[in-house]
C-alpha cells in the first residue's frame, strides 16, 4: 500500500486527518446523463449527474484531462453528485483537442449558465475542478469567473500555457485546493511548491494535500477511477472542501 504524506497548506504547513464523507449527504440517488452544452455556436458533448430528490444544490463544472472525457470521469461525475451536488463534466475536447484560452473561457462561462438555469442548481453556489489540462484551466480561470466561489485543481501547470496562471494569482479572490503528486513527471512538484508560495506571498486562501510517490493523473488507471486509498482519500478532500468553501 502506497504511504500517503497529507498536507494543508494555509499559510504554513500543518499534518491534519482527512474528514469522513459520512459527515454528507452520503450515497444519495442521482440521475445522470449525456447532455450538450451550447458554446460559440457549437454543442459540445457533456455528461451531467445530479441528486435525484428535488433540492437547491451547489453546481460543479468538471473539466477533465488531456485524454478525454473517460469513462473514469463518468464515474467520478456520479459519486461526486451522490455526495450532494449537481455535477457537470463538460467536454471540452468535443471539436479540437486542443482550444484556444479563449474557447474554453468562454465554454466554462456557459457552463455556468447551463448549470444556473436548473431548478436544483444554486448559482449562487458554484464550484470548478479539472485534471491536468483541465488542472491548468482550473488555476487559470478561477481567478478570473467571479462565478465560481471556490475552486480545486488537480495535477494542474501553474506555469503553462501562453497565460501561465502563475501570472494572475493578483486577481484570484475564490478558494483553491491543490492536489497533486511528488512522482509526477508532466508537472513537477517543485512548480506546486513555487506556486504555493506564490500564493502564501500574495496572501491568497489556499489548500494543499500532496501524495508521496503518486504520479501525473493518478485519479484515473486505464481510463477508469482508482478504487484504493489514495483514490478514496483524494475524492474526499474536493468534496469536503467543496462543502466547507461552498455551503
Amino acid at each position: 500500500m502506497k504511504r500517503l504524506w497529507t498536507g494543508l497548506i494555509l499559510g504554513c504547513l500543518l499534518m491534519v486527518p482527512s474528514a469522513a464523507l459520512a459527515q454528507g449527504p452520503d450515497d444519495m440517488e442521482i440521475t445522470s446523463s449525456d447532455v450538450e452544452v451550447t458554446s460559440g455556436g457549437q454543442a459540445y458533448e457533456s455528461y451531467l449527474a445530479a441528486p435525484a430528490e428535488g433540492g437547491s444544490y451547489p453546481g460543479i463544472v468538471l473539466v477533465h484531462s488531456f485524454r478525454g472525457l473517460e469513462e473514469g470521469y463518468r464515474t467520478m461525475t456520479d459519486r461526486f453528485a451522490a455526495q450532494g451536488f449537481v455535477v457537470l463534466a463538460v467536454g471540452w475536447q468535443t471539436f479540437e483537442e486542443s482550444p484556444t484560452d479563449d474557447t474554453v473561457d468562454q465554454l466554462l462561462r456557459d457552463s455556468i449558465a447551463f448549470l444556473s438555469a436548473r431548478e436544483d442548481v444554486d448559482p449562487e453556489r458554484l464550484g470548478l475542478t479539472g485534471f491536468c489540462a483541465g488542472g491548468r484551466y482550473t488555476m487559470l480561470f478561477l481567478p478570473q469567473i467571479e462565478d465560481f466561489g471556490a475552486g480545486v485543481a488537480w495535477y494542474g501547470f501553474p506555469y503553462g500555457g501562453d497565460t501561465q496562471p502563475a501570472s494572475l494569482i493578483d486577481q484570484l479572490d475564490a478558494p483553491l485546493l491543490i492536489l497533486h503528486g511528488t512522482a509526477d513527471s508532466a508537472s513537477a512538484i517543485g512548480d506546486i511548491y513555487q506556486y504555493a508560495e506564490a500564493l502564501t506571498s500574495a496572501s491568497k486562501a489556499f489548500e494543499m494535500k500532496v501524495y508521496y510517490g503518486e504520479p501525473h493523473g493518478f485519479m484515473l488507471v486505464n481510463g477508469e477511477l482508482r478504487e484504493d486509498e489514495v483514490a478514496q482519500d483524494a475524492m474526499n478532500e474536493m468534496v469536503q472542501f467543496f462543502r466547507r468553501k461552498l455551503g
